[in-house]
Parts: C-alpha cells; sequence; structure tokens
C-alpha cells in the first residue's frame, strides 16, 4: 500500500511540476528552469545510492519523508500558475500572481494580453470530442510528448540504472555499488550541463547530440559484451573489452543526461494546448510510467538471454529517436507558449 501510495504521488508530481514551471517561467529561462526539476531528480537518486550503502532501505525510506515534510509547507508560499488562473476566468488574481512572478517593477502588459488572447481562443471550444484530436493542432503535438517520452524510456535507461551493480559484476567490475554511485554522479553533472545549456544551445540540437551519443555509446557496450562473452576471461582483450564496456556505460548515461533525460518533459509542457493540456499531459505522463515499468520488467530477462543482445536492442531504438527527433521534434527555445500553440493550427 506504501508503494502504491508512493507511486500515485510520483505520478502526480512528475506531470504537474514540468507543466507548473513552464506556465510561471518567464519565455527566456524555461528551458533552464524546466531541467532543473531533472536536475532535483538525478541529485535524488544519487542521495539513494550513496545512502544505501551505508543505511538499511527501512531507515532509506522513512528518509523520504525529509523532503516531503519541506515540500508540504513551502507549497502554501508559491503563486498559482497564471495561465491556469487565467482559463479559470480569475482575471485578477491571473495578474496580481503574474506581477509577483515577474517582479513589481515589471511591465506585464504584454504579456497578460498575449495570455489572454489565447485563453479566449481556446475558451471557444472548452471541451474537445474525440474525432477532433485528429485535427493537425491537437494530434501532432500529442504524437511528439507521447512519442519523445515513451522514447525516453524506450532507450532502456531505467532498466540501465535499476540493474546498473548486475551489469558492474557482468563487465568485471568488483565494487559494483560504488561504480554505480559514480554512475549516479556523472548523470548529475551531465544534467547540470543541460540545465545551463538548454536555452543556448535550443532543445532540438541537445535532443540529436543525446540520441547519437546514446545510439553510439550503447552499440559499443553491445560489441564489447558480444567479444567478451566469447574470449577467455584470463586474456588481455577480455580486460579491455570490460573497461570498454564500463566507459561505453559512463558515456550513455553523460548522453542521456545532456538531452533525452530533461528535454522530453519540458517540450511535453511546452507544446500541449491549454485545453487538452490536462488530458493529454496525463496520457503522455501515464505512457512514459508504463514504458518504464515494462523495461524494468523486461531488463533482467533480457540481461539473462544476452547482454550483448539487450544493447543492441536499446541501440537501435535510440537510432530510431535520432529520426523522431531529426523529423519530427521542433525548436521552442525563445517562443512563448502562445507562439508553440499557434504555430501547430
Amino acid at each position: 500500500m506504501g508503494r502504491l501510495l508512493e507511486g500515485f504521488g510520483v505520478g502526480v508530481i512528475s506531470y504537474t511540476v514540468p507543466v507548473y514551471i513552464a506556465e510561471i517561467a518567464p519565455q527566456n529561462m524555461r528551458g533552464a528552469l524546466g531541467s532543473v526539476n531533472q536536475l532535483s531528480v538525478t541529485i535524488g537518486i544519487l542521495l539513494a545510492y550513496t545512502l544505501g550503502m551505508f543505511v538499511p532501505w527501512r531507515i532509506l525510506s522513512v528518509l523520504g519523508i525529509l523532503p516531503c515534510s519541506i515540500l508540504i509547507p513551502g507549497l502554501f508560499f508559491i503563486p498559482e500558475s497564471p495561465r491556469w488562473l487565467a482559463k479559470m476566468g480569475k482575471i485578477e488574481d491571473f495578474e496580481s500572481s503574474l506581477q509577483v512572478l515577474r517582479g513589481f517593477e515589471t511591465d506585464i502588459s504584454a504579456e497578460v494580453n498575449e495570455i489572454k488572447r489565447s485563453v479566449a481562443s481556446s475558451r471557444r471550444r472548452t471541451t474537445i470530442r474525440f474525432a477532433e484530436i485528429k485535427h493537425k493542432r491537437y494530434s501532432v503535438p500529442l504524437m511528439i510528448g507521447i512519442g519523445l517520452l515513451i522514447l525516453q524510456q524506450l532507450s532502456g535507461v531505467n532498466g540501465i540504472f535499476f540493474y546498473a551493480a548486475s551489469i558492474f559484476k557482468a563487465a568485471g567490475l568488483k565494487n559494483s555499488n560504488l561504480a554505480t554511485c559514480g554512475l549516479g554522479a556523472v548523470q548529475v553533472v551531465a544534467t547540470g550541463i543541460t540545465t545551463w545549456l538548454t536555452d543556448k544551445a535550443g532543445r532540438r540540437l541537445l535532443l540529436i547530440i543525446s540520441a547519437t551519443g546514446m545510439t553510439i555509446s550503447l552499440l559499443v557496450v553491445s560489441v564489447s559484451f558480444f567479444v567478451k562473452d566469447n574470449i577467455e576471461e584470463a586474456s588481455h582483450l577480455h580486460f579491455v573489452m570490460s573497461m570498454l564496456s564500463l566507459a561505453g556505460l559512463v558515456a550513455f548515461v553523460l548522453a542521456f543526461s545532456l538531452g533525452m533525460g530533461a528535454i522530453p518533459w519540458i517540450i511535453m509542457s511546452e507544446i500541449l494546448p491549454v485545453n487538452i493540456k490536462s488530458l493529454a499531459g496525463s496520457t503522455a505522463t501515464l505512457a512514459n510510467w508504463m514504458t518504464s515499468w515494462l523495461i524494468t520488467m523486461t531488463a533482467s530477462l533480457m540481461l539473462n538471454w544476452s547482454n550483448g543482445g539487450t544493447f543492441a536492442i536499446y541501440a537501435a531504438v535510440s537510432m530510431g529517436t535520432l529520426l523522431f527527433v531529426c523529423l519530427c521534434v521542433p525548436e521552442t527555445k525563445g517562443r512563448t507558449l502562445e507562439e508553440i500553440a499557434f504555430s501547430f493550427r
């Protein structure tokens, strides 16, 4: 029951946090602030890895109460999303919330007018019929949002992280728990770099670099395991292949964190039209977690079947991700949420 309730809470937060950040952030800081969400997640993962080496899992579970006890009272001091208030018709609250977020000395009239125009346009059809989803203004952003979040998980990242200790042991590393912590630290550093780069380099470019790096590194890991499993363990080549597979895993985590870790959530929160954001965003989040569950459930079976074969499949998915980004994903850097929504009409 505890796991079920925790899963429910994480499921809600994993969707509402990126959407809330996108709706309150200025357009020139939206990518960086959105990436901070994923950076916080990676820091939490690293803390869990590190503390897990020293304390029993029951104490580790209790320690999870601490950040919650800070978050709950803190939520009473943050303003409501101005765009949500505008959508609900609370115009006075909407303007005061936006003024608080932008600073009392800032002129918000242009942003207020743009949000009002967008809300007025969406109000003409506050609810949409299922048949209308096929229209370009809804179907394209929905396809991009769901596609990115599914492909993020199909790369096998959660399977690799959850079974990192077993993978490191298979690669020939004795202190696999320490190596797992190192992998978590690499993820934190790379996500921190993404936070700095997102509003400078753009989302699309980082996704292309990320998917390319993931494909190459997974291929290296796959080939290393195939070769290593077919040669004598005492040979020098076996040691070289073991080190190469470890380097490939680190490179994969680095490449994933540079783009595919944070940016799919950012883009999902940016491109969905306001009148389908709740339903479409929830659907995209559900698809992400269902795929994560599928990868987690099958990773151990696949690794027992073939280490090299498992990483070859993940590499093929990463290649598909690269093609999807190149063909379908637009650049959203430097555009307001209203401009992004209008571009799909």
